[in-house]
C-alpha cells in the first residue's frame, strides 16, 4: 500500500475528545459534571493537529474505534461499515449464519426475525458509532475556529471534509431510526445544550452538509480515501433518492447530480469514474480504490496495528474451517431467496422478475462434502458466483467450495452457502490479510460505500421515475453488459460447462421488454439485488421504495418452509421499517427535569 493510501488509517486510534454524553454510554454518567478531555485542545490548534483530528473522524467510517480492547473484544460487527446485519440480513439477502442452537450473537437473530427490542445491545453500538463520528467531525470544526497558521484554502477544504463526514454519519442514523437528532458543532457540554430531541426529519441538514462539501472540495485530493467533490455529489444524490417517494422533485434534482458525476466525475485519486471490466475486482483488496470506487472505507493490514486497521467489521463472515479463508466464523450465509434471483431465461438471459422464486437453484442441503453432487445446470447470471460461495463452484483461488465442510452448523440450519464478496484469495493470505489478528479475516479490502454501478442504477431509477424509459433501460443495460462478457466469468477446467464453472447466460433488455414505468422500476430494483447483493443496501432500498412490508413478507412465505427458525418472524408495516431507538440512549436523554428528550419509534 502506498503512503497516500495508508494515510486514512495511520492515525486511526488517535485519542479524541470524549464524545457527547447523550450519545455514548462510555462517557461520564453524571450530567452535572463536564466531559473528561482525552486531549488538550490547545495542543492541536494548528494545521497538523486539526488534520490529525480530521483523520480521527475518517477513522470511524468503519464503525470501529469506540471499544477499549483491540482484538476479539472490539466487536465491531455491531456497527460495521458494510451494514451486513441491518442492510443485508434484514433485507432478505442473508441469514445470521453460524449456529442455530447457540448464543453466538443471538442478538442478530432478533434483528433478522424483526423481534429486536430497544435493549438489544446492537442498537446502542450502532448509535454510538454513528454519533461518535458526528462528534469527531464537529470537534474538527470547533478546534479549527481556535487554530492559527491554517490557510484559507486549507480551512475551506477541512471544513468541507468535516461537514461531509458529519452528513454521512447522520445519514447512517436516519436510515436506521428515521427521526434522529441533528448535532452540529455548537452542541457542547459547556453550554449544556446536548439534550436534543428527535422530533423531526433532518434531511435538510444532511443535504446542506453534502452540498457544502460538494461546492468546496476539489476533485483530486491529497490522499486516496479522502472525500472529494464527486463523493459529496454522490451522497447528496443518494440523500435525494431516499426522499423521492415522498417528493418526486427530489428525483429530478438527483438526476442532475448523477449526470454530472457520470459525465465529468473523477475519483479522489484522479481516475475517471467507470465500471471495472472485472466485476470481481470491486471485491479484491489488490484492486481497491479503482475507477468504480466513488467512496470507500480505507482498510490496511500488516501495519503494526495487529489487524485492527483491517476490515474487522466483517471478520465473522467467512467459511468456518481452518483450511478456508478467514478461518472463522460461519456468519452471514446467503439466503436461498437471493440465490434464486440469479436464474435467467435460457433464451434471452433476462431474469424472471415475477416467478424467480417458485423453484430453487439446486443446492447440497443435507449432503456431506464426500457425497456426490452436481451443481445446478439451469442458466444463471454469472454474478452469482462472485456473490455466493456454493458447492462445486470455484471459491476465488481456494478450489471448489466443498459444501458442508465449510458450513459451521452441522445441520445446515442456515443453509449451505457462504459469503464471498468480503473474502480474499488464498494467494493473498498473510499479504492482504493480517496474520496478527485473532483470525486471518482482518483484510485490506476496502468497504465500498458507493461504487459507480450504484450511481448508474440510481440514475436509471431517477429516469424511470421521470418517465424517461429509454434512458433508464440504457443505464441498466450498461451495468448488465459487464456481466454478459464471458471473459470475466468464473472458469473451471471440469464440469459440463467448461471452460466456465456453470451455465452462465445474461442478456440486455430490449425496447419491447421495457414497456412501462411499472416494469422499468421492477427491473431496476431487481437489478440492484443482482449487482449489489450482500453489500448492505437491500433493506434500506426496500424501505425507501415503500415496499418493505410486501417484499419481506413475500420472502418469508417460502423461507419459513425451508428455514424453520423463521417460523415466528413477521414484518409489521409501520413498525419494522426502522429499528428501535436504543434504550440506553433514551434513558440518557433525560435532562435535569428527568424527562427523556428522545421519542421511541412506533411499535417499540
Amino acid at each position: 500500500m502506498s503512503k497516500k493510501a495508508g494515510d486514512m488509517k495511520m492515525f486511526q486510534r488517535v485519542a479524541i475528545l470524549c464524545l457527547l454524553h447523550l450519545f455514548l454510554s462510555n462517557c461520564k454518567k453524571n450530567l452535572d459534571q463536564p466531559a473528561l478531555g482525552l486531549i488538550d485542545e490547545s495542543k492541536v490548534t494548528n494545521l497538523k493537529g486539526v488534520e490529525g483530528l480530521l483523520i480521527g473522524a475518517y477513522s470511524l467510517l468503519d464503525g470501529a474505534g469506540l471499544g477499549t480492547v483491540p482484538g476479539p473484544d472490539f466487536e465491531t460487527w455491531h456497527s460495521s461499515a458494510s451494514n451486513w446485519i441491518y442492510g443485508s440480513i434484514s433485507g432478505s439477502e442473508a441469514y445470521k449464519g453460524s449456529e442455530l442452537i447457540s448464543d453466538d450473537q443471538r442478538e442478530i437473530l432478533q434483528i433478522e426475525t424483526w423481534q429486536s427490542t430497544p435493549q438489544n445491545p446492537y442498537m446502542d453500538r450502532k448509535w454510538s458509532a454513528v454519533y461518535g463520528g458526528v462528534q469527531r467531525a464537529n470537534t474538527v470544526l470547533r478546534v479549527m475556529k481556535k487554530a492559527t497558521g491554517i490557510s484559507a484554502q486549507d480551512q475551506q477544504r477541512i471544513t468541507a471534509e468535516a461537514r461531509f463526514l458529519r452528513g454521512f454519519f447522520h445519514f447512517e442514523a436516519i436510515k436506521m431510526w428515521n427521526k434522529v437528532p441533528y448535532v452540529d458543532e455548537t452542541v457542547t457540554y459547556e453550554n449544556e445544550n446536548y439534550f436534543l430531541p428527535n422530533d423531526t426529519l433532518i434531511w435538510g441538514a444532511i443535504e446542506n452538509d453534502f452540498r457544502f462539501a460538494m461546492m468546496n472540495l476539489p476533485g483530486i485530493m491529497p490522499a486516496v480515501g479522502r472525500a472529494n467533490k464527486y463523493a459529496a455529489e454522490a451522497f447528496l444524490a443518494k440523500a435525494l433518492m431516499f426522499q423521492g417517494r415522498i417528493d418526486q422533485n427530489k428525483y429530478i434534482l438527483a438526476k442532475s447530480l448523477l449526470e454530472d458525476l457520470i459525465n465529468n466525475g473523477i475519483t479522489a485519486g484522479g481516475l475517471t469514474y467507470a465500471l471495472l471490466p472485472m466485476y470481481a475486482d470491486n471485491f479484491n483488496p489488490a484492486t481497491k480504490n479503482s475507477s468504480e470506487s466513488v467512496f470507500a472505507v480505507q482498510n490496511s493490514v500488516n501495519d503494526r496495528a495487529y489487524g485492527t486497521n483491517g476490515n474487522i467489521g466483517d471478520v465473522l463472515n467467512f467459511p468456518n474451517n481452518f483450511s478456508a479463508p478467514g478461518q472463522c466464523c460461519g456468519f452471514f450465509q446467503p439466503s436461498q431467496y437471493l440465490v434464486n434471483h440469479f436464474k435467467t431465461d435460457p433464451a434471452n438471459g433476462l431474469p424472471d422478475l415475477d416467478h424467480f422464486n417458485e423453484t430453487d437453484v439446486k443446492n447440497d442441503q443435507g449432503l456431506n462434502s464426500s457425497d456426490p453432487f452436481i451443481p445446478y445446470t439451469g442458466s444463471l447470471d454469472p454474478r452469482i458466483d462472485f456473490t455466493i460461495g456454493r458447492r462445486g463452484i470455484p471459491y476465488l483461488d481456494w478450489g471448489n467450495h466443498p459444501g458442508k465442510d465449510w458450513i459451521r452448523d452441522i445441520n445446515m440450519g442456515f443453509g449451505p452457502y457462504s459469503p464471498i464478496k468480503n473474502s480474499y484469495k488464498k494467494s493473498q493470505q498473510g499479504h492482504l490479510s493480517d496474520a496478527n489478528f485473532w483470525t486471518t479475516g482482518s483484510t485490506a479490502l476496502n468497504v465500498n460505500l458507493i461504487r459507480f454501478a450504484d450511481v448508474l442504477l440510481w440514475l436509471a431509477e431517477a429516469e424511470a421515475e421521470s418517465g424517461n424509459l429509454g434512458k433508464s433501460m440504457e443505464y441498466v443495460n450498461r451495468v448488465r453488459s459487464r456481466a454478459a462478457d464471458p471473459s470475466v466469468w468464473v472458469q473451471s477446467n471440469s464440469g459440463a460447462f467448461a471452460p466456465y464453472a456453470a451455465n452462465y447466460k445474461v442478456g440486455s433488455y430490449q425496447s419491447a421488454d421495457w414497456i412501462s414505468k411499472e416494469f422499468a422500476l421492477k427491473a431496476i430494483r431487481f437489478e440492484r439485488m443482482l449487482e449489489m447483493g450482500m453489500e448492505g443496501h437491500r433493506f434500506f432500498d426496500l424501505v425507501r421504495w415503500g415496499i418493505a412490508y410486501q417484499e419481506i413478507n413475500k420472502y418469508l412465505e417460502k423461507e419459513k418452509t425451508i428455514r424453520t427458525y423463521l417460523a415466528g418472524a413477521q414484518f409489521k408495516k409501520g413498525v419494522h421499517e426502522y429499528f428501535p431507538i436504543p434504550q440506553k440512549q433514551f434513558d440518557l436523554s433525560a435532562g435535569a427535569d428527568g424527562i427523556p428528550k428522545l421519542k421511541q419509534n412506533p411499535g417499540y
